[in-house]
């Protein structure tokens, strides 16, 4: 029981952090697909007003 306690003890800071670096993505690809979908939002705004029609 001791070596499987030690191996958990080992591998928790690794699970950790890929833990930490997979919420840091997820957050980071959220943010882009809102921002990038606010943009095509406010161009497709932008390109009703601005339109020439002939």
């Amino acid at each position: 029981m001791n070596d499987f306690l030690a191996a958990v003890a080992v591998l928790l800071p690794s699970v950790g952090v890929g833990v930490l670096f997979f919420i840091a993505m997820r957050a980071l690809l959220n943010a882009d697909r809102s921002e990038r979908r606010a943009f095509a939002e406010a161009e497709e705004k932008y390109r009703r007003n601005h339109s020439t029609d002939g």
